[in-house]
């Protein structure tokens, strides 16, 4: 929020309304500064922004520039633009993070490209399959979710429409307040669409989305080797982590921890979005009572969680342990048991069943190295 409130002093300065003598005011009052607001005075405000604003000013030295500081926005704007300068922020961890996952993964689906493993549908033995394939498919979600982060991302608008959508106050300052709120996405490095979006939430459900979409996919990967890593199946293991997965009863057991916590935070996101939704859907008049509000820890809880999912899920990924006779022993079992219900017609090969199987792993892994899609 102090970066809004700097920025917008400087898109003022670029139209004239605000001098540099002003904005070296606001960024000298907030250079170094971690405020500590009173909670008493946030809830009587309804909202941060007020008492933000009411102890900025009273830290900027030029009363002039103290004066001139926040007029023209409404604390919406400052606390969605923050809010979006918040979510940039995350989504570049989230994306570095998927990145490692990516690779991880890709390494994985070609060093495993003929690993076999027994398929398994509706939790029962189907055709054999390969582990390389299966870790494509875990690199092609990751691709998919990324894509979508990166499009959100690029997208991400600032929030600048004074108290009712109207820039009315910003017009008595500037000539072209539209301008100006164009100047402040510039500022910030956030999008400006045109017009306030104070009551059309797509911005922030967007946002929603595609972290949601980011810990779904995540957290099949999770569940997938939570499954997998089972004592009575091995095929998998979680790489072990000094002081990491210990148990204060069986000190023998090593838990799958990282699996776990992103599988948790898969099970938790979607509820946010739709916490996210809900908000949308009663944005009413020029500014929402309480839907607004609702937002906020709806969406601050969902970044926490994927920025530490993402993390985890690229260390899971990375460190992840393949016991390939173990998927071998099973992928003859299972050939062993359709042989048997078809009166043993067919092959007893387990490579006979694998189709396309390369051709797939090969085009995970070319939409990885940025080849062509139908290549």
């Amino acid at each position: 929020m102090l970066r809004v409130e700097v920025a917008w002093m400087q898109a003022l300065a670029d139209s004239g309304a605000a001098k540099a003598d002003h904005v070296d005011a606001v960024v000298h009052a907030v250079h170094g500064w971690q405020p500590t607001l009173d909670p008493t005075e946030v809830e009587d405000a309804g909202n941060p922004v007020l008492p933000l604003v009411r102890a900025l000013r009273a830290r900027v030295d030029d009363p002039e520039a103290a004066r001139l500081l926040h007029v023209g926005l409404t604390s919406q704007d400052v606390l969605d633009s923050g809010l979006m300068l918040l979510v940039q922020d995350a989504m570049a961890r989230l994306r570095e993070d998927l990145g490692r996952t990516a690779q991880a993964l890709a390494r994985l689906a070609d060093e495993h490209r003929g690993s076999l493993m027994a398929g398994r549908t509706l939790t029962q033995y189907a055709v054999p399959t390969t582990f390389g394939l299966k870790a494509a498919q875990w690199l092609t979600g990751v691709l998919d979710a990324a894509d979508h982060l990166d499009a959100v991302r690029r997208s991400l608008p600032v929030q600048c429409g004074g108290a009712a959508g109207t820039l009315s106050r910003a017009a008595d300052l500037v000539p072209d307040p539209a301008r100006a709120a164009a100047a402040l996405a510039n500022r910030l490095g956030l999008a400006w669409p045109g017009l306030p979006w104070h009551t059309r939430r797509a911005p922030v459900t967007r946002v929603g989305d595609a972290i949601v979409e980011v810990l779904d996919t995540l957290g099949v990967v999770a569940a997938d080797i939570l499954t997998l890593g089972r004592p009575e199946i091995g095929e998998v293991r979680e790489a072990p982590a000094p002081g990491r997965g210990g148990s204060s009863t069986l000190p023998h057991k090593q838990n799958p921890v990282l699996a776990t916590l992103v599988h948790a935070a898969a099970l938790q996101a979607p509820q946010l979005g739709a916490q996210l939704h809900l908000c949308a859907s009663q944005a009413v008049d020029e500014r929402p009572p309480g839907a607004w509000h609702a937002e906020w820890p709806a969406l601050r809880r969902l970044l926490r969680l994927s920025v530490v999912a993402t993390a985890q899920a690229a260390e899971l990924v990375a460190g992840l342990e393949v016991d390939t006779e173990a998927m071998a022993s099973r992928t003859h079992a299972a050939v062993d048991q359709l042989l048997a219900e078809r009166g043993g017609e067919g092959t007893g090969d387990p490579a006979t069943y694998l189709g396309a199987t390369h051709a797939f792993v090969d085009a995970a892994l070319i939409r990885f190295r940025g080849g062509p899609r139908d290549a």
